[in-house]
């Protein structure tokens, strides 16, 4: 994957890029968005534990796609509160490779439960 900007734009804010260029004959995998949830239903109340979970989920995805993060060209995400945010670039930046995916991060007023307070979605692209 390479990574495309323009010295035109402001430069990214954190550890993303603008756009990722994605080569011709890639397999795509499009992961849906990943709660805060274990496998046997807990929803931790800690907001770094919903990161890490949503990051663990996709990672799972990924391995049964025969995929890793280094395969991850963009990533959007929806949070319920702006105090979990330096928690989500911190251990998003654990688990991506360079180049860094594209990325959107969105404020939202809540999902489907009230516990949950992150939500991630991941494409990935690998040639076989």
């Amino acid at each position: 994957m390479k990574p495309i900007s323009s010295d035109s734009i402001h430069p990214p804010f954190s550890h993303y890029n603008h756009g990722i260029e994605i080569p011709t004959g890639s397999r795509l995998l499009v992961c849906s968005g990943q709660l805060g949830i274990t496998k046997d239903g807990v929803i931790p109340e800690d907001g770094a534990e919903q990161v890490r979970l949503c990051f663990e989920n996709i990672r799972l995805i990924l391995e049964a796609a025969n995929m890793d993060f280094s395969n991850v060209c963009r990533l959007n995400t929806y949070v319920t509160d702006r105090d979990i945010w330096a928690d989500y670039m911190r251990i998003r930046d654990e688990y991506t490779h360079e180049p860094r995916p594209a990325s959107t991060l969105m404020m939202v007023s809540g999902f489907t439960r009230e516990e949950f307070r992150i939500e991630v979605e991941a494409l990935a692209a690998k040639v076989d």
